[in-house]
């Protein structure tokens, strides 16, 4: 089964580009929302993220995510190693997932698919992105973050320019009409390199 990898700076909206796969009866799994899950149900992860941040990370038993996040996007070391904590856990959950799926292929979203390697696990990436003011003005809206978190995050992702030289489909996501329409092409791409190739048989 082919894997699809979906990836984009925080605010270009790679949430509803998932949706328009979704549409199209594609299995999608987010990887920011089992992490978030991970961290709220495997003991495990819990112990070592309080090793690492104190008893304060947690509150009656949940993350404190703010308390976390604010300590570090300001910390590439401390954002390094909570990574290293969550993203094998996520690794291996999404295995567990694709096993039981039954589709042409299924697409893998992550915020930092290129930035942590992820991508060469993957055999086709599709990068979504969005002008830098447009995702500004969408996290503001959603998260009612101010600029200084917002610039906190943003600096913890490569730039598009980087990235787009290792993606394999880009989705400029400023329209959402033509979105669709970029996401249905790039959808029969896929379903074509599928049937074309033993290698995803």
């Amino acid at each position: 089964m082919i894997t699809v990898g979906l990836t984009g700076g925080i605010g270009s909206g790679k949430t509803t580009i998932a949706g328009f796969f979704r549409e199209l009866e594609v299995p999608v799994y987010i990887a920011d929302e089992a992490g978030k899950r991970l961290m709220e149900t495997s003991e495990e992860i819990r112990n070592k993220i309080i090793e690492i941040f104190g008893k304060e990370a947690y509150k009656n038993g949940l993350p404190d995510r703010k308390l976390i996040a604010s300590r570090v996007f300001k910390d590439k070391a401390l954002l390094e190693k909570l990574n290293n904590i969550i993203h094998p856990a996520v690794a291996d959950d999404f295995n567990e997932w694709k096993a039981r799926q039954k589709a042409a292929y299924v697409l893998y979203e992550a915020a930092i698919l290129f930035e942590t390697g992820a991508y060469k696990k993957v055999d086709f990436s599709i990068l979504v992105t969005a002008p830098k003011e447009t995702r500004i003005k969408r996290l503001q809206k959603r998260d009612n973050s101010s600029p200084e978190e917002i610039a906190d995050r943003m600096n913890n992702q490569w730039d598009d320019e980087r990235k787009s030289k290792l993606a394999d489909f880009v989705i400029e996501n400023t329209d959402l009409g033509h979105s669709r329409e970029q996401v249905k092409d790039i959808h029969f791409e896929i379903l074509k390199a599928g049937q074309n190739s033993q290698k995803f048989c």
